[in-house]
């Protein structure tokens, strides 16, 4: 059995980069699949994660309930079988409707995963070293979304773009036996059946919850539909080769985003010391007041990345080159990473620890339908019809400060007891 916490962080960040890597695959080889299977249509190419987005946010609430009554280890084992099976099937498809089919499989199994193995951390880890633990975690989010942009060019230039598929799906099924190891922490469990309308109406009694998950929607319509189409934007705005604009944008994606992820949980955790030295004389207590004001601390830091992201982003579609670009873009994914790990935190921590798997579920759901579930196709719609640079620029920058105004700290908050 594995039962070092730091062994199961271990396991459970290495599943959450090829989650990522599988996500951004498709966006790497997305212009060779318009032109096979799509008829080059990026309405379509947008609709292909949409589909996604549908099996991944609908079946995660089912997972969030049952990962509050059941052991969840068995749960993410089944998840993790079921997507890298769907992944290895979108390489094997031959019509548009086969690749829907294999993209909406890989979503349910995902939802699983990324519903249930945050909460897992949060349950192991000390409370003043949860923002770095978390960081560690979702510092794969950059990091195996940039290597879906380094493998799926690499592989698509010399053996297709189906091979990329077989590649990104592989390493998941070792993964999901691994996982039936994890000896999980003990917790308080919700004895009453599932309910997934009863548990959402008492997260949404929230205020803090409410505020990070509205925020938390805006930023991932912007961050979704940005790296979906970043590839496509530079192919076709600066004319670089699909290879190469995957290369390029994936290393700095790797750099700037574990760089940013590091320094958002190192953020987070200053931030609970100060509020517990201020409220509990140094204690680390876990107090209504110190918890309270420790999730507003970090609602501001996911608040500043995104102001300063914001103007980054115009910047980045109105550079002249692509070198201008590649410099810009690394300081705005910098700023924009900032809140990775603050803003999780916020959703686990603004609840309380028995509906926490409840809490990432509905977040998960409410992300995607009023983020990028709709983002991805619309800003292909708007490339089918505009200038690429003109799509992006119409659409991305205003929902990043949206997230900036919605994220910023409000004076008089509930917080439960």
């Amino acid at each position: 059995m594995i039962r070092r916490p730091s062994a199961i962080l271990v396991l459970l960040t290495g599943l959450n980069l090829f989650n990522y890597l599988d996500r951004l695959v498709l966006a790497a080889v997305l212009p060779k699949i318009q032109g096979e299977l799509l008829h080059h249509s990026s309405f379509l190419g947008g609709l292909l994660e949409t589909v996604f987005l549908i099996g991944y946010f609908v079946t995660a609430p089912i997972f969030g309930s049952l990962g509050d009554r059941m052991a969840r280890k068995w749960l993410i084992a089944a998840g993790v079988i079921v997507w890298s099976g769907a992944t290895c099937a979108s390489g094997l498809a031959t019509t548009a409707l086969g690749l829907v089919a294999a993209r909406a499989f890989v979503g349910i199994g995902e939802a699983s995963y990324a519903t249930l193995a945050p909460t897992i951390i949060d349950d192991i880890t000390p409370p003043e070293k949860r923002g770095r633990a978390l960081a560690y975690f979702y510092a794969a989010t950059p990091i195996g979304g940039a290597l879906g942009y380094l493998v799926g060019g690499f592989v698509e230039v010399r053996w297709g773009w189906r091979s990329a598929f077989f590649v990104a799906g592989g390493p998941g099924l070792v993964f999901a036996l691994v996982c039936l190891m994890i000896a999980e922490p003990a917790r308080k469990v919700l004895t009453e059946k599932p309910n997934v309308r009863r548990d959402l109406r008492r997260l949404l009694t929230v205020d803090l919850y409410r505020q990070g998950v509205y925020g938390f929607c805006a930023y991932t319509a912007a961050i979704g539909a940005f790296s979906y189409w970043a590839p496509t934007f530079l192919f076709r705005r600066y004319g670089l080769a699909l290879d190469k604009a995957n290369f390029r944008f994936g290393v700095i994606t790797v750099v700037a985003g574990a760089l940013a992820t590091a320094i958002g949980g190192k953020w987070a955790d200053n931030v609970r010391h100060e509020v517990a030295a201020e409220h509990g004389g140094g204690a680390l207590d876990a107090s209504e007041v110190v918890e309270r004001e420790t999730v507003r601390g970090l609602l501001r830091i996911c608040a500043i990345g995104t102001a300063i992201g914001a103007p980054l982003v115009v910047a980045c579609f109105l550079a002249p080159s692509s070198g201008a670009f590649f410099v810009l873009v690394f300081f705005c994914i910098l700023a924009l990473f900032l809140g990775t790990s603050p803003i999780n935190a916020v959703i686990l921590r603004a609840v309380p620890p028995e509906v926490r798997a409840s809490a990432m579920a509905v977040s998960i759901f409410a992300i995607h339908l009023l983020g990028d579930l709709w983002s991805k196709p619309f800003v292909g719609l708007l490339i089918d019809h505009l200038p690429v640079d003109v799509a992006m620029l119409a659409s991305l920058p205003v929902a990043i400060a949206l997230s900036a105004v919605i994220w910023w700290p409000r004076k008089r908050q509930v917080f439960p007891s």
